[in-house]
């Protein structure tokens, strides 16, 4: 993992597990704390940093991931590209490369922010509450993947047509839909008409 002040901060020297930390934010997405990446997921949920990368292949076609079995957090559900949270103190841009690269062994040939998205979503079946002020990217990927298993289960390049089809028949996360909506204006800007999403 490349080593930044934030996530030089989050390394443990002795190879034992540190608490992990996000950024809780107020409504207009400004910082006023941390809280453990568990606690701030406990219902009713604080508010707190996150991000969303939707990469796409050259065809317009969007990279979907699914969720490793083991984890805690909506497992083996299809997601977008790539999740997660900044360190405190991380820019979320800076955030969601590293995060792509650690769950799918891929950097972005090209990443551009997308805007922001507010939102709530209880998760029914962990019981935990994404309460998120979330940063969207999107971008391309042109390299060959090499997903961490402890992450992904599974990839699929999904054009819009196929991703409704998915949609319909397979579970997704709590998120997902909300976050896709939203860059929407920036994945048509990024694909063209002709990938019709």
């Amino acid at each position: 993992m490349p080593t930044t002040p934030a996530t030089a901060a989050h390394s443990s020297s002795n190879g034992t597990a540190e608490a992990i930390m996000l950024e809780l934010v107020d409504e207009d997405g400004t910082t006023i704390g941390t809280a453990e990446k568990l606690a701030a997921h406990q219902p009713p949920g604080q508010l707190h940093r996150a991000f969303s990368v939707f990469l796409f292949d050259e065809q317009g076609r969007l990279l979907l991931q699914r969720r490793a079995l083991g984890k805690y957090h909506s497992p083996g559900v299809w997601s977008n590209t790539c999740c997660g949270h900044p360190y405190p103190g991380e820019a979320p841009f800076a955030a969601a490369a590293r995060r792509t690269y650690e769950e799918l062994g891929v950097s972005p040939s090209l990443l551009a922010e997308a805007g922001t998205v507010r939102y709530n979503h209880p998760d029914p079946a962990s019981g935990l509450v994404e309460q998120e002020f979330n940063h969207l990217f999107v971008g391309m990927v042109q390299d060959r993947l090499d997903p961490d298993p402890e992450e992904v289960g599974e990839t699929a390049f999904v054009t819009a047509a196929e991703l409704a089809e998915r949609h319909a028949r397979s579970p997704f996360s709590a998120w997902f839909m909300t976050v896709l909506d939203a860059a929407r204006p920036a994945i048509r800007e990024l694909t063209g008409p002709s990938a019709d999403w």
